[in-house]
């Protein structure tokens, strides 16, 4: 005798809800949707997961294994252009770092580094920063992605620019720093200013981002802004509400210090009302934004109480602005719930909404026990931000904006070469006299998802996709436009 099965019904469903699908990614509800959506490129050096920093360091590359297979398992690769880019070179890794440094990074191994006990301490290497195998190939591999995202971006080629293998913000042009070697965001940065007058730098690691604020603390181009914790015996002890900048740069430089256990609540708040004020005054072309995952509740290292969802929240925030948007990685030291928060940082650039439940991956007993996109991560520091004292540091940074007088001005020149690395008696690959031609896709693995811009969508003057104006110029090197 045959057992009936009670199969369920769409209608026992609330409305008629198919849970045989949870796993699939849902566009997000919106009151008006949008006209077309941004176009993503999304950019994951290949086998850059595949470094260890050493047994006992808290820097594991191995999260980005973890977060490229939860963007896979969710099927967000066919919601954007997914690159492979290519290593960047040293001739571009010079265009911020000195040629002396650049060259230690390329010959120091764990086989010669006690050789080269004389080097450690003018290049900062320690216990933060160890020696590994392949170290300059890893220092590479990230720079190129947050290069390659860049020239994307400047190019018109894309809307967001994903690179979670990027965001090592410590670096100084002489010397590692916070187990940062090479500062791939001053690269990225650099890249965008050739087309870009005014790029504003977000950073929302809990570690106030020293290196790209020392970078650029001398101009008005880039506008830097980092919410972090701030102590004297907490790394990198600095980013006080006075570091504002200097000569040229004077107030282009601000810092939201904070106290340990931030809530979700406070945080979102406060970054709202000091970031809405700031890209209105400043009117930023591009943005980087820096999501360092350690500003999690439940960190290693970290002490704030923040929620996946709230993380994400910053992210959605500046999507809203509609701006050229490079998105990178940083700190992150749990790695389950860096790659659960970046996963879902890479839904919410793409416009959709992930379900709780995780996907399967070649990862999935890593998530447990609890195998949740948002598992409870608050709690479990006292929150000793009053709201007295937060406050007052957006009043401060309120007053602050008012010494910027407007967005600064940018004198209107011819672009200069790019950022390839290559030099006018070396051989060259097709790929890069391609690149070198602005089409923009030299050195990367490409593989064409659905196409988001819709029929409407028309290109207005300056060709950039954006709605931006420009002037074009004929340079050495083609046809390039000029914005303002």
């Amino acid at each position: 005798m045959s057992t009936l099965v009670d199969y369920p019904t769409f209608s026992e469903s609330p409305f008629f809800f198919d849970r045989r699908n949870l796993h699939i990614p849902q566009e997000e509800a919106k009151h008006i949707q949008d006209h077309s959506k941004p176009t993503v490129s999304y950019y994951f050096p290949k086998d850059v997961g595949n470094y260890h920093y050493g047994e006992r360091h808290p820097m594991r590359p191995h999260r980005l294994m973890l977060t490229n297979n939860l963007v896979l398992g969710y099927g967000l690769h066919n919601n954007m252009d997914m690159y492979n880019p290519r290593k960047a070179t040293e001739d571009e890794l010079r265009e911020f770092h000195d040629a002396d440094y650049v060259e230690f990074l390329k010959r120091v191994t764990p086989k010669n580094a006690q050789q080269l006990t004389k080097d450690y301490t003018m290049y900062n290497i320690g216990d933060d920063c160890p020696i590994f195998h392949d170290l300059f190939n890893f220092c590479k591999q990230y720079a190129g992605g947050s290069l390659a995202a860049g020239r994307k971006l400047s190019q018109g080629g894309t809307d967001i620019a994903i690179n979670w293998s990027g965001g090592l913000h410590h670096a100084k042009k002489g010397e590692a720093s916070g187990f940062c070697y090479v500062n791939d965001i001053v690269l990225a940065i650099l890249e965008l200013l050739r087309y870009h007058p005014r790029v504003l730098y977000i950073d929302i690691d809990i570690h106030h981002g020293d290196g790209v604020q020392e970078a650029f603390y001398l101009s008005n181009r880039v506008l830097t802004v980092s919410f972090h914790k701030y102590a004297v015996d907490f790394f990198p002890g600095t980013g006080n509400l006075s570091e504002i900048g200097s000569n040229l740069g004077k107030h282009f430089a601000i810092n939201v210090p904070l106290l340990d256990g931030i809530d979700d609540e406070s945080y979102i708040s406060l970054f709202k009302s000091v970031m809405e004020p700031t890209i209105t005054t400043y009117r930023p072309s591009a943005i980087v934004l820096q999501c360092g995952a350690d500003s999690l509740g439940c960190d290693r290292l970290g002490t704030f109480n923040l929620s996946i969802a709230a993380h994400g929240e910053c992210v959605r925030f500046i999507k809203t602005f509609g701006l050229p948007l490079l998105v990178l990685g940083g700190g992150g030291y749990r790695q389950s719930s860096v790659s659960r928060c970046w996963a879902y940082e890479t839904g919410v650039c793409n416009g959709v909404e992930l379900p709780k439940e995780l996907p399967p991956n070649n990862y999935y007993e890593f998530f447990g026990p609890d195998y949740s996109l948002h598992p409870p991560l608050s709690g479990h520091i006292q929150n000793l931000n009053t709201r007295q004292s937060l406050e007052r540091i957006r009043v401060s940074i309120r007053e602050k904006l008012r010494y910027l007088n407007g967005a600064p001005s940018v004198q209107m020149q011819e672009i200069p070469p790019d950022l390839q690395g290559f030099l006018e008696s070396e051989e060259r690959k097709q790929e890069e006299v391609d690149e070198e031609m602005n089409n923009g896709t030299a050195g990367e693995d490409r593989s064409d998802g659905p196409q988001k811009r819709n029929e409407y969508f028309d290109l207005e003057v300056g060709g950039d996709g954006h709605g931006a104006s420009g002037v074009e110029q004929q340079t050495s090197r083609g046809k390039r436009t000029i914005r303002f």
